[in-house]
């Protein structure tokens, strides 16, 4: 079966996503598709599975130990104060783990709930060139941390 997240992969590979921010060692950092938390960023790993249990225990330490520390770079290059991670796999079968940042400037009824209550239909789209710089300090923070795999 071919999900979002394996045609993603296939693109990331390919050179052809514009979301890529950079190659980790487990897969794949991108910039999510909306922006209504800025630095929302997902890991898919390389190659697809269906769901962390699938792999085996070093690519599974490895993929969880990348996730974290995309968090780390979003703490350092946002004025977040805390990260959201979240790695479902309901209405895409294939592994991908969501790694939102979180924000004091958030409304009162949303920053205490999953980013899932935020309206997503009407959220900002990712834009190229106003991502593009967030993009390169995630990339460079990762870079710094021996994680982004250099191509």
């Amino acid at each position: 079966m071919t999900t979002l997240i394996h045609e993603r992969v296939e693109m990331c590979r390919n050179g052809t996503n514009p979301k890529t921010i950079c190659r980790v060692s487990s897969g794949w950092v991108v910039i999510g598709d909306v922006q209504f938390l800025p630095g929302y960023s997902l890991v898919l790993p390389d190659p697809v599975v269906s769901d962390l249990n699938a792999l085996a225990m070093p690519d599974r330490e490895a993929f969880l130990r990348e996730v974290s520390i995309v968090g780390d770079a979003l703490l350092e290059v946002t004025d977040s104060y805390r990260i959201n991670y979240e790695i479902l796999g309901n209405s895409e079968a294939a592994l991908h783990a969501h790694i939102f940042p979180r924000y004091k400037s958030e409304p009162d009824e949303l920053r205490r709930l999953p980013a899932w209550f935020y309206d997503w239909e009407n959220a900002l789209a990712f834009d190229e060139e106003r991502d593009q710089a967030l993009m390169h300090q995630i990339q460079a923070y990762l870079q710094r941390e021996g994680v982004a795999v250099r191509d």
